[in-house]
């Protein structure tokens, strides 16, 4: 567990679902957002119960101000996990990185680089993770982490880019 700038990063578990759910909800493209897809309870549940996956999440005072997931790729991942696979340059030999989604309140605040250096004492490997072309607010932040462009797809009319450490 991490204590900084009076959020605590650890990993989620199951008493988190509400804060999760309405941190995801709230940034979903369904709302305006610029996250992939909407976030209903049961799916969030699903996401947090999925076997391979590591959630960590940041705290502050009770309220859930981010939210990182992550898992080991399997042959049974949804379309768009599959069509970032298969232009990602090493294939299946990562670990899939998000969605990733802090609140408004704390972005600009180094939140995102405490998240994503705590999940990769989970993972070995490259974290590979797609964002839509369009979404320069998280390519940026992304390039922050070190994280550069690997590849290139398209997917219900839309460009999205591979990120990753290499490629």
């Amino acid at each position: 567990m991490v204590n900084s700038d009076r959020s605590v990063i650890r990993l989620a578990t199951l008493h988190d679902l509400a804060g999760i759910t309405a941190l995801l909800q709230a940034n979903s493209a369904g709302r305006g957002g610029t996250l992939n897809g909407d976030f209903p309870a049961d799916k969030v549940e699903g996401m947090l119960r999925r076997a391979g996956v590591r959630t960590v999440v940041a705290q502050r005072d009770e309220a859930i101000t981010g939210v990182l997931f992550s898992a080991i790729p399997t042959q049974h991942e949804p379309e768009m996990i599959n069509a970032m696979l298969h232009a990602w340059p090493p294939g299946w030999h990562c670990w899939l990185y998000g969605p990733v989604c802090i609140s408004e309140a704390e972005r600009g605040k180094g939140l995102l680089k405490r998240l994503y250096h705590h999940m990769c004492q989970y993972h070995q490997g490259a974290p590979v993770l797609f964002i839509q072309a369009q979404n320069s607010r998280s390519i940026q932040a992304h390039q922050r982490l070190g994280m550069y462009p690997v590849a290139k797809f398209a997917m219900q009319d839309e460009d999205f880019f591979v990120y990753s450490h290499q490629g």
